[in-house]
């Protein structure tokens, strides 16, 4: 019988309630404790998950020696901390992306981790992606043809999304943006697709309040020696855009709101993946999928820490360059 794997899960905010919903699902992942620095938020939890047990202490949970593996879902300057705690316990890691935004403290939690010799990954969503896997195969068998570049258009109505307005860091200058939290992923993807990247230009924009966070970002990298360009913003009435565009000679992709796929032969858009309803969620399965296989030892596709931290580095490039 396939071993079971049990997890702490440290942070019970959205992306920390969205793993209690889709981790039992799995089938090999079991959830056997959860905390949050938050009393409302560890009273939420284990009122919509009631079997949910919540520990006194993150540091109990994770050195408890059921727990075999440790995730890590909560704001980016808390992770190197509970990572570290984890390393110490000798238990494997899941955190969420952006891997940090100090980045010497980022880079000593990556040694950390590396020298610890558990599995360790960083939850950059898109990677197990149908979509992405869609495009690596376009890549590898040639069918896309000489890759021309990527771009990533971003545009939020408001920020944080309404849908974030608990997790009220994601405002702030010192830990959010929807640099860190959306062009992150897209940055991971050109990384995972064209190969590693630099920031050759970036210019944002920040509101008058000192603490908040950027509204306009533009930038420039290249990636693998091709060009990639990002541009993202913020206010103005209308819908919310997340697209990453994918160049190639023969044929082009598209994803939308994450992780709809579409395609062209030099023609209109056409659904690149018919057949999924529900392409978030499908995403979801797949990502915890490939969590799994990290922990049987078996080849997967889930980026390490050095791969975050070389999209943190690019990210934190773009925010200080004004």
């Amino acid at each position: 019988m396939a071993r079971v794997y049990r997890v702490a899960i440290i942070g019970l905010g959205v992306i920390g309630r969205r793993m209690l919903t889709n981790m039992p699902s799995q089938g090999r992942l079991e959830v056997t404790g959860g905390w949050d620095l938050s009393a409302e938020a560890r009273s939420a939890a284990a009122a919509d998950f009631p079997w949910l047990r919540i520990a006194e202490t993150a540091e109990a949970l994770i050195a408890e020696p059921e727990t075999d593996l440790v995730y890590i879902g909560v704001p980016p300057k808390a992770h190197a901390a509970y990572a570290r705690a984890s390393v110490q316990a000798g238990k494997a890691v899941f955190c969420e992306k952006p891997l940090g935004v100090d980045l010497q403290e980022s880079r000593r939690i990556t040694r950390e981790v590396e020298a610890g010799g558990r599995p360790q990954a960083v939850n950059l969503a898109l990677a197990a992606a149908r979509g992405v896997t869609v495009m690596r195969r376009a890549i590898a068998d040639g069918s896309l043809g000489e890759i021309a570049g990527a771009d990533i258009r971003l545009h939020f109505g408001r920020w944080p999304r309404g849908w974030q307005d608990s997790a009220t860091w994601l405002s702030g200058r010192a830990e959010g943006g929807f640099t860190r939290e959306v062009a992150t992923h897209f940055l991971y993807l050109t990384d995972s697709l064209l190969g590693p990247g630099r920031v050759v230009a970036a210019s944002p924009a920040y509101p008058e309040d000192p603490e908040a966070a950027e509204s306009h970002v533009v930038a420039r990298l290249v990636c693998g020696g091709r060009p990639v360009t990002l541009a993202g913003s913020v206010g103005g009435a209308g819908p919310d855009r997340v697209e990453f565009t994918l160049w190639g000679s023969r044929r082009s992709y598209r994803m939308t709101d994450f992780y709809r796929l579409w395609q062209s032969d030099g023609g209109g858009w056409h659904d690149a993946l018919p057949g999924i309803d529900n392409p978030a969620l499908d995403s979801y399965g797949l990502q915890l999928d490939e969590l799994v296989r990290m922990l049987d030892g078996e080849p997967h596709v889930l980026p390490d820490f050095a791969t975050a931290l070389r999209v943190q580095e690019q990210v934190e490039a773009i925010l200080a360059a004004g």
